[in-house]
């Protein structure tokens, strides 16, 4: 193909490569759901759980969504509809927690308004759990977790029910163990230059 003014060959994309960002985002992922979920499942006063506002706006949130602008670059459509939506995921539970539940959580049916918050996410993960089929193992199995405990909190959120909540915060434990697993196993296969752990990537 020619330039428009020497009529020569436009030369080859010689832009570098970029690391794979996938690590990040899992790993951003990983910290800031274990966290919360340690409130979630009562493992620790609810009342401290406010120390999982910095995590989901700069980890989980800038972190992830970083990794998505990173997987667009790589034209990995799976992997930027993931770290982008859940970063922005991060960001708004920032919101949620920092001013909208202060201001109308006490409102009635104020449960309700958070269960269908949750059930919209829980509906976005189902679809990306079909989606993940395609990526691995590992990876199929956070997104079957995490589909698992978004359906599980929005259930206890319109129930107003402490114990659905708590089984979904022990839920969302298993998911933050299986995505800094799948982030584990990335970082070490780049770094010893040969998978280390199995990921069961699909066929």
């Amino acid at each position: 193909m020619a330039t428009e003014q020497t009529g020569k060959p436009l030369p080859a994309d010689t832009s570098p490569s970029i690391a794979d960002p996938a690590p990040l985002g899992l790993g951003a992922f990983a910290m800031t759901t274990m966290v919360l979920s340690v409130f979630n499942a009562n493992i620790l006063d609810a009342k401290l759980q406010a120390v999982v506002l910095p995590l989901a706006l700069a980890y989980g949130g800038g972190a992830q969504l970083l990794a998505g602008m990173w997987e667009f670059r790589k034209g990995n459509t799976f992997g930027a509809t993931a770290f982008s939506s859940f970063g922005m995921f991060w960001i708004s539970f920032y919101f949620l927690a920092k001013d909208v539940i202060p201001a109308i959580g006490t409102s009635h049916d104020f449960n309700k308004a958070l269960g269908l918050y949750l059930l919209g996410w829980a509906i976005f993960t189902a679809y990306m759990t079909v989606a993940a089929v395609r990526v691995s193992g590992a990876v199929l199995a956070v997104f079957v977790f995490l589909t698992a405990t978004f359906a599980v909190l929005s259930a206890g959120a319109f129930a107003n029910s402490d114990g659905v909540t708590h089984v979904g915060g022990w839920l969302g434990l298993v998911t933050a163990a299986l995505a800094w697993y799948a982030s584990f196993a990335g970082v070490v296969a780049f770094t010893h230059k040969k998978p280390l752990l199995p990921t069961w990537p699909a066929r």
